[in-house]
């Protein structure tokens, strides 16, 4: 199964004719804009291009050419040069989750054999200890000094010192990055890329947004959702990019930057949409559109949404205040992106997250989604039985359970990992029922498992909420809720057994519950 409804760019082989080719367009035009202090910082598409060669030549000048190269920080134009400095010069990128402990940052350093470590501030309080766990990486740079330090090298400086055109035959087909997945089950995974894949992603669909859009940079830049999307994808489309410095400041920065489109995971949104109907509550008589703009400013008009479910009654909801939600899906797998919602095609397939990009062709078997095109991952770093295990005859098992439609639209159901088997055989998908609790503001965090035989559902509750609207019987009003689920679910699919904890599940580095962990 394919779709022709969602239409490409201008396609590229790989990301250094990605690069090269938007510089020429848009060279002088502002690709990034950040905060430095009290000071908006402006960098160009031709600052990107000079200074990512400027660290291919750094790379050179210290031997590392075909190495593996570690980058760990906050979203910042150092980071996104050392991702395109190291790639266009044939080496290989291992973004790390800046927010994990030592130990397993060290872990994944050396899995992934890594011979340089690029690095911020956020991470100095625990370079010692990466360093003496770590004994075969031979450069230490860090983006947050600026002169050298015993071992450890300024990266402004060296881009300073390193000044000049780089240039290099790419090979296409190699591995030019691992992605370290935060997975709900097991060891993390080494997702092996390569130029075509992450070429072909990146060009996989025109939004129709004209040159010169403004966004804002929100999600973590390790993740593949945000790296294609708010990276490559922006720099296909002449987009300026401007970084958010703290998911607290979302708001300040929407009316500082000014963007017409953000990137944003269901969490974050539905964060926003609380937020929003306080205002509205407080405000009956003001316009929903006025109480946006007094939030969001005049400038935005989409939100981009990705890497977990979104309740179709938001899509909905926003539009009542002017924004438009548009949903993908995908997997770090397929670099990531799988399907994106269609522009006029969004309300009559409401349920659907998109139709599948261009290329992409998908099957079903045994309910499982499986699919196979130029974005597909190389397989799993170290790792052929794995690999094996997800990609056969080559199709990718992307675990999702669900059905592609004669259109070639996407819908899922449930994780086939998490299906509950029940004893009379009857299958239920743990996700199905969870999504029966979205807009429950009650509910912080619920998860959806089998327990001796009945299906539980278990909720952290949300006490600020409960607190502004005086509820002291938690337990009640839970099970008052899953009885309102209940009556809409065949007798095989109702929850029986309901569990309030105190305190949060425990989470992957993406956000998302430790099933096995929690259960």
């Amino acid at each position: 199964m394919k779709s022709n409804f969602l239409k490409p760019t201008k396609r590229y082989a790989n990301l250094k004719e990605l690069l090269t080719d938007t510089v020429s367009l848009y060279g002088e035009r502002d690709a990034y804009r950040f905060k430095k202090g009290k000071e908006i910082i402006s960098k160009t598409y031709n600052n990107l291009l000079e200074d990512s060669m400027a660290f291919s030549n750094v790379l050179k000048k210290f031997d590392l050419l075909g190495k593996h190269i570690a980058v760990i920080g906050a979203t910042s134009y150092e980071w996104i040069l050392t991702y395109f400095g190291t790639v266009n010069s044939n080496s290989v990128i291992v973004p790390i989750d800046k927010e994990l402990p030592a130990n397993d940052i060290s872990e994944l350093l050396n899995r992934a054999d890594i011979s340089a470590l690029v690095f911020d501030r956020l991470l100095e309080d625990r370079i010692k200890d990466i360093m003496s766990s770590c004994p075969d990486i031979k450069y230490y740079i860090n983006m947050s000094i600026d002169e050298n330090k015993e071992n450890i090298f300024s990266y402004s400086q060296l881009i300073k010192d390193n000044k000049g055109s780089f240039d290099i035959e790419i090979d296409n087909n190699k591995m030019c990055t691992i992605l370290f997945t935060s997975g709900t089950t097991g060891q993390s995974k080494g997702v092996m890329l390569n130029h075509t894949a992450l070429a072909d992603n990146a060009t996989c669909m025109n939004t129709g947004e004209p040159v010169g859009t403004v966004s804002l940079s929100v999600l973590p830049i390790h993740h593949a959702y945000c790296f294609t999307c708010d990276v490559l994808a922006c720099l296909c489309g002449g987009v300026t990019s401007c970084f958010n410095d703290s998911i607290m400041r979302i708001v300040k920065n929407i009316n500082l930057f000014k963007p017409n489109i953000i990137l944003l995971v269901p969490m974050i949104i539905e964060s926003l949409y609380y937020k929003l109907n306080e205002l509205v509550n407080a405000n009956p008589n003001v316009p929903k559109s006025y109480i946006a703009k007094q939030v969001f400013g005049e400038s935005l008009h989409t939100i981009y949404c990705g890497g977990a479910y979104l309740n179709p009654k938001l899509i909905e909801a926003f539009e009542e205040f002017g924004i438009e939600l548009i949903q993908g899906y995908g997997m770090t797998e397929f670099s990531p992106r799988i399907s994106v919602s269609v522009r006029g095609y969004i309300k009559n397939k409401i349920n659907s997250v998109g139709a599948l990009i261009p290329d992409c062709e998908a099957k079903v078997e045994d309910g499982e989604i499986l699919v196979k095109g130029k974005s597909m991952m190389l397989g799993y770093y170290k790792n052929d039985e794995e690999t094996n295990r997800t990609i056969v005859d080559g199709w990718l098992k992307t675990g999702d359970l669900g059905y592609i439609d004669d259109d070639g639209f996407v819908f899922i159901t449930g994780r086939k990992k998490n299906l509950i088997i029940l004893a009379n055989g009857e299958n239920v998908s743990p996700e199905e029922l969870e999504n029966k609790f979205s807009g429950y503001l009650i509910a912080k965090e619920l998860m959806i498992y089998s327990k001796d035989g009945k299906i539980t559902a278990e909720m952290f509750p949300n006490n600020d909420y409960l607190k502004l609207k005086g509820i002291t019987d938690v337990e009640s009003a839970f099970n008052q809720k899953v009885d309102e689920i209940n009556k809409e679910l065949p007798l095989y699919k109702r929850i029986t057994k309901t569990i309030i904890r105190n305190d949060e599940f425990e989470k992957t580095a993406s956000g998302k519950i430790k099933r096995k962990n929690n259960q």
